[in-house]
């Protein structure tokens, strides 16, 4: 992509030049990165900077056979924003092998984690064990940047009040929590690509037994496609759905008890959209705690927050989403990584920056820093969908926009 001189993008970018070559590199700084897909050691952005990595998982390697483009591309994106900062990769494969690769890197006394993974049908109010791992690392020092997810156009939530035969109602998607009789169906567009869904509820609710279905449909007949299942390992009432579609309209159902329980039940797809959508709340763990820099998707050339990125607030009240940078930032480099994770790298590459100019800063005060610094993107002030606004490079570090004054690197009130 291409930016002008005065657009955000370039605001933002165009200063990594100016600022490396002011000595504000990353230098002494170590960034961890974890990533479900692996790494490619040897890519050319990160010759030399790689001091150690690690795999977390049964029969798991660092390269993961090749199915690394992911995290590779998040580790080249750090790289590139911080040059001079020392690298820890950790790849997994479950949740136990998240936790275990986030306490490696803490115990490796690294600055920084950038953990662009999103884990699906976990509670949203921070208190989801991968959410509590994030949560433990900033307490004992560390900066932990985490991606918002990609979830807008894929995300439902709402109480469990069905509209007969034990079946949710997802009403009208701005109307709230009505029930509505003709609205048991959300539909979806099958394109020749595996779906997956999530369905989660409440912890005060787990007993109970909620289940969703997914059809095929050609406006008279009906299939049945799939149902949910208990999804293992990460000790929450959640259940999932992965199958194969083919083109044509396909619609997910939610069953459960046949009375209004009131549980909190949630919908949520990272690979298709939903019919009827409630965009708010979608946030996914680990970025749902309170203690970690939660990083939505920008849109640098429509000067806009991606309208697949996921909003808050939370369920306990909070914002959600602290800031947005690049979707697609230009020192990414790497086809095909757009997103609430792409986003992340780069921020979590600032935030090294930040460390390397101040130092002294705690975690906390490193995020203040980048929420302070941020430019309004869409309406005034914080709010669920831009956070405090969209990182911008030279104001967060504290480094003037010629980048030449290092009086300029301290921190400011």
């Amino acid at each position: 992509r291409s930016a002008s001189a005065d657009s955000p993008a370039a605001s933002g970018d165009s200063n990594v030049s100016a600022l490396h070559a002011a000595g504000v590199t990353g230098e002494n700084v170590t960034v961890g990165v974890v990533d479900v897909t692996g790494f490619d050691t040897t890519a050319s952005a990160l010759d030399e900077r790689v001091v150690s990595a690690r795999s977390f998982g049964t029969g798991e390697s660092v390269r993961n056979d090749g199915n690394d483009a992911h995290g590779t591309a998040a580790a080249e994106t750090v790289a590139r924003v911080a040059p001079g900062a020392d690298l820890r990769l950790a790849t997994f494969d479950s949740p136990e092998g998240y936790r275990e690769a986030v306490e490696w890197l803490v115990a490796e006394d690294v600055d920084v984690i950038v953990a662009p993974v999103s884990f699906y049908g976990m509670a949203g109010d921070g208190s989801a064990p991968v959410a509590e791992v994030a949560a433990n690392a900033t307490d004992q020092g560390v900066v932990f940047v985490a991606p918002t997810g990609n979830l807008a156009r894929g995300h439902w939530s709402g109480r469990y009040r069905p509209a007969g035969n034990g079946t949710l109602s997802f009403g009208d998607s701005a109307s709230g929590d009505r029930a509505s009789h003709s609205r048991t169906r959300n539909y979806l567009r099958g394109d020749d690509r595996d779906v997956t869904v999530w369905l989660s509820w409440d912890d005060a609710h787990r007993d109970e037994g909620y289940t969703a279905e997914l059809y095929w449909t050609n406006g008279q007949d009906t299939r049945l496609v799939a149902r949910s299942r208990t999804y293992p390992g990460d000790g929450v009432a959640n259940e999932r759905i992965v199958a194969r579609v083919q083109s044509g309209a396909y619609f997910v159902t939610v069953r459960g008890p046949a009375n209004a329980t009131g549980a909190r039940v949630e919908l949520s797809s990272p690979t298709h959209g939903f019919q009827y959508l409630r965009p708010a709340g979608s946030v996914v763990a680990p970025a749902t705690a309170s203690e970690v820099l939660s990083v939505g998707a920008y849109d640098a050339r429509d000067d806009r927050v991606e309208p697949f990125s996921s909003r808050g607030p939370t369920p306990d009240g909070r914002t959600g989403v602290d800031v947005v940078a690049p979707s697609d930032p230009d020192v990414a480099d790497a086809e095909g990584f757009v997103g609430s994770s792409a986003a992340a790298a780069y921020a979590g590459g600032v935030a090294a920056l930040v460390v390397d100019a101040n130092p002294d800063l705690a975690p906390e005060q490193v995020e203040r820093r980048l929420e302070r610094t941020a430019v309004d993107a869409g309406r005034p002030g914080v709010d669920p969908v831009a956070g405090h606004g969209r990182v911008v490079l030279s104001r967060a570090v504290g480094v003037a926009d010629n980048a030449t004054d290092p009086a300029n690197r301290g921190e400011r009130d």
